[in-house]
């Protein structure tokens, strides 16, 4: 299985970005599938989740209503679209994913343990 994260780079606060993940070796539709980011010396943290059939989404406080994540099956591709950038945002983002039949329960989207497999990561750096 491969997760392979792009789209990261420099822009400035109030900028957007798009980030892709492209999934290979599994079914991708049916992956529940996940966003965390990392600084240095911090533990990973939860961005926005997405269910397998795109039903439902869950964002962390600190993002919603800037940040969406959506899944295209035909692609096997998750995006996550962030606007109004800040340089708090600033981070390595992962893509994560768990894939069918194992389901992620609702209260785990957010905890990085629950997913199987992970993307290396890409650079997002928002100058103020």
């Amino acid at each position: 299985v491969q997760l392979q994260a792009s789209g990261g780079g420099l822009v400035q606060a109030g900028g957007s970005l798009r980030l892709s993940c492209a999934v290979s070796g599994r079914t991708f539709s049916s992956a529940d599938m996940a966003w965390f980011r990392q600084t240095p010396g911090k533990e990973r943290e939860f961005v926005a989740a997405i269910r397998w059939n795109g039903a439902n989404t869950l964002y962390a406080d600190s993002v919603k209503a800037r940040f969406a994540i959506a899944k295209d099956n035909a692609k096997k591709s998750v995006y996550l679209q962030m606007n109004s950038l800040k340089p708090e945002d600033t981070a390595v983002y992962y893509c994560a994913a768990v894939f069918g039949p194992k389901r992620v329960i609702w209260s785990n989207l957010n905890n990085p343990s629950a997913y199987d497999y992970w993307g290396q990561g890409t650079q997002v750096t928002v100058s103020s």
